[in-house]
């Protein structure tokens, strides 16, 4: 019904721009299902288009805000026209923006709304990250020497002389043979220098890559000379080569070996019962039974050698081989068939392993979260099938249900939906996510402000990537001052901030003077859903991130 040169779910932003004239003309129920709001929506479009002059103009092309209700599209995206979710999946955060402000105050047309300009500059905000670290005692991170990370081009490990090793990963950190690899090099300490190279699902290899490995695939190694492909060869290479570094296989002839051989066996029974379920939307409890039988072998044979590791209680290369699969198994798993394989006593010895990988700070460096996996997959694997279940924790999972990624967040404990098992530090957690975006705060409004700028093209496959879209130049300013509203607040706290006479986030009427909220909030929102883990931050500093966004989204609309 709408008119094809509006994006579908840009009318949303429409409501915000004339809240007053859609409210006593079309009210959403929560039973409604899909297809009743779009009907409602082309019943709006058609009422607007014979309505008043002042009706028209708020509703044009011109008018309208490029910014997408984002969590709608993901969840059309997500699912199949047979099994839409209701409305309240799709759609949380509706009534908020057909009715009054998020803080209860009148509603201010998002067109013609500002906001004050008076967040700290990034230079003081800086100077906030440095004392913020004394008093918390976390120094500047050593990305050659230090802890894990994902950002670190050269790795030494303290050891003189050049690397023998040269890595070719993923931009990203998403690609699950890379982390194996990743993981290896990290536990073994084996220095290696990093040259990141894009999935081909996240748009085309630089030639110079392709010379050297005209397959594309990834991981790539150079090693002695040679270009070493496909991660079992790399692994089983890196054995041979540095066997003092911390051997990961049992000797060859012993019985421990032979159930390491076993055990990879296993693995690749799993990844295939996991495939067969995630990309497929038949023979759903068929497909849900083989998976389960799976991970029960799996339990058994955690159980059997008294773990928490695969082999006993050290780490070996059979957990390297299996972590970056059941890390995405344990998201997918959750978003796109609403099972949870952690938290429900099922497979007590496959949460006891979980625990202990996350109790390695060289696994913590690399482990991406539920979020990221759930939207990079299927590029990747050509698509995910979503049953029934699935949109029941896809909205948590997305941020969608007005609670997950808002404030204040309830804290991660083992049981949490996303587990961790680890002490969460809050503290530590907003300041990482805030010193990452006072150190890249130009490029990062800039890289927002494609929210209100326009689309790549040619487009790539992942939905939430966009190499090739231009950034809104004119409002790149309004984005920076939005987003030193939010590394204020991460670093000072929202109470503090909304409380003080001289940085108090404000929104004004029109002629009050500031940046403006149109252009803003949908680049927010593209900022907020493209936050990355292992990528950009961690999972704890990314969902502080994510929230203080729509903290800052709350605020102003």
């Amino acid at each position: 019904s709408l008119s094809s040169s509006f994006e579908p779910f840009s009318v949303l932003r429409a409501f915000q721009t004339m809240s007053s004239v859609v409210q006593p003309v079309c009210a959403f129920q929560r039973s409604y299902r899909v297809s009743a709001a779009l009907q409602s929506f082309g019943r709006l479009h058609r009422w607007v288009a014979t309505s008043s002059p002042s009706s028209k103009l708020a509703f044009s092309r011109g008018s309208l805000s490029r910014g997408v209700l984002v969590q709608s599209r993901r969840a059309f995206r997500a699912t199949k026209p047979a099994t839409m979710p209701a409305t309240t999946a799709l759609f949380g955060g509706i009534r908020k923006a057909l009715g009054g402000s998020a803080s209860g105050g009148t509603t201010i047309a998002a067109s013609t709304a500002t906001f004050s300009d008076n967040a700290p500059s990034w230079e003081m905000l800086a100077e906030m990250v440095a004392a913020q670290r004394l008093e918390l005692g976390a120094p500047e991170p050593d990305h050659v020497d230090g802890p894990t990370n994902a950002f670190s081009l050269r790795r030494t490990f303290g050891q003189p002389g050049e690397p023998l090793v040269k890595f070719y990963r993923d931009h990203a950190s998403w690609c699950p043979y890379c982390e194996k690899i990743w993981l290896q090099l990290e536990e073994k300490k084996i220095p290696y220098i990093v040259e990141k190279i894009n999935m081909s699902c996240y748009g085309e290899k630089p030639r110079s890559f392709l010379a050297i490995a005209p397959g594309g695939s990834l991981p790539v190694m150079e090693l002695d000379g040679r270009v070493l492909t496909e991660s079992a060869v790399i692994a089983s290479e890196l054995e041979r080569k540095f066997p003092s570094n911390n051997p990961l296989m049992p000797p060859k002839g012993t019985d421990l070996h032979q159930a390491a051989e076993g055990l990879m066996r296993l693995e690749r029974t799993l990844f295939s019962r996991w495939m067969g379920w995630l990309t497929s939307g038949r023979s759903d409890k068929e497909n849900q039974q083989m998976f389960e039988e799976a991970l029960d072998v799996v339990d058994e044979e955690l159980a059997r050698r008294k773990g928490p590791y695969f082999l006993g209680k050290e780490l070996s290369l059979v957990d390297i081989t299996f972590t970056p699969f059941l890390e995405r198994m344990v998201a997918s798993m959750a978003y796109y068939k609403g099972m949870r394989m952690l938290g429900t006593g099922r497979w007590p010895h496959l949460e006891k392993w979980f625990a202990a990988m996350d109790s390695r700070p060289t696994y913590r460096g690399m482990k991406s979260d539920f979020y990221s996996h759930c939207h990079d997959l299927p590029p990747q694997l050509g698509g995910c099938a979503s049953n029934k279940d699935g949109p029941k924790l896809a909205a948590s999972i997305d941020g969608t249900d007005d609670a997950s990624w808002h404030l204040p967040l309830p804290p991660l404990t083992a049981t949490s939906l996303e587990p961790i098992y680890y002490k969460e530090t809050p503290a530590l957690d907003r300041l990482e996510a805030a010193a990452k975006l006072v150190t890249n705060h130009a490029k990062a409004a800039r890289f927002a402000a494609r929210g209100c700028g326009q689309k790549g093209s040619p487009p790539v496959r992942a939905p939430l990537a966009d190499p090739n879209a231009k950034p809104g130049d004119q409002f790149v300013p309004a984005v920076d001052a939005a987003l030193r509203h939010v590394a204020h607040a991460m670093l000072a706290g929202v109470d503090t901030v909304q409380t003080s006479a001289k940085f108090q986030l404000q929104v004004n009427g029109e002629g009050g003077g500031g940046p403006p909220v149109a252009p803003v909030t949908p680049s927010v929102e593209y900022l907020r859903d493209r936050v990355g883990v292992p990528r950009d931050m961690g999972y704890p500093a990314a969902r502080q991130f994510r929230a203080h966004l729509n903290w800052f989204i709350d605020q102003t609309n």
